[in-house]
């Protein structure tokens, strides 16, 4: 991404903001709510028109020819819900279908096994739960074994131990296939655990980038959680130093 922005009238929501995310890696793009985030992601997934800017999955113009590079991506997100009167199956069906998703039956009866989601398959998505929807989700992110994965909040109102089978499933998952994947999350040891490299975004900029641990070690700081805070509050060790008696 070279020089993307995304004005809405008089608010800069992306900021000629650069960045590459290396081919198999798990990179994060972190910031508090307002970044930019949602914004940068919709516009990588080509939902969004930039105001200005270059765009480039796998070396194709996302503005130009979009349609040759989405079949090779896909997208989690628990705050976009699927159709609520279809069944999960129904969805899940559908999403293959455009996907081209040759057995389609096979590929949900994979991913239901793998996901456990086999119960609810014939209900209502409207019925399901928030934890629930979100597996139905990632499901559905995955029916094309995309090459370019992007995750908001990826393991949402799941609970502890759903939400950690889950973090591990996608480390296989990208072990297994070298796919990349983009993850914006506020849970910083989710962060920690699972990504190469850090983006942190404020109003619509990077800030700072690098690993989780050159990250925390660049503020001082005992977690990646604490570096956040840090960047939120636009504080930086150097400057708590100096505050220092």
């Amino acid at each position: 991404m070279r020089g993307l922005s995304k004005r809405f009238g008089p608010v800069a929501a992306v900021d000629a903001i650069d960045f590459d995310v290396p081919e198999g890696s798990t990179t994060a793009l972190l910031g508090g709510n307002g970044a930019g985030k949602t914004t940068t992601i919709a516009i990588l997934l080509g939902l969004l028109l930039p105001t200005a800017g270059e765009v480039r999955l796998f070396g194709t113009d996302m503005l130009r020819q979009r349609y040759r590079v989405l079949p090779r991506i896909n997208f989690s997100s628990p705050y976009v819900d699927l159709p609520r009167r279809l069944t999960v199956r129904e969805n899940l069906v559908v999403y293959g279908h455009l996907y081209g998703i040759a057995d389609i039956g096979a590929r949900i009866a994979a991913l239901a096994g793998d996901l456990d989601i086999e119960q609810f398959l014939d209900r209502p998505n409207g019925s399901l739960s928030a934890g629930q929807k979100t597996r139905v989700a990632l499901a559905k992110s995955l029916l094309n074994e995309p090459e370019l994965l992007l995750l908001d909040e990826p393991t949402a109102s799941l609970d502890p131990d759903t939400a950690d089978w889950i973090r591990s499933y996608l480390e296989r998952f990208r072990e297994r296939t070298g796919a990349t994947i983009l993850l914006a999350s506020h849970n910083m040891g989710e962060v920690e655990r699972m990504c190469d490299r850090v983006l942190m975004m404020k109003t619509g900029r990077i800030v700072d980038r690098g690993s989780p641990a050159e990250l925390v070690a660049r503020y001082g700081r005992a977690n990646l959680e604490e570096v956040f805070l840090d960047i939120a509050r636009g504080r930086r060790q150097s400057d708590e130093r100096a505050d220092a008696p």
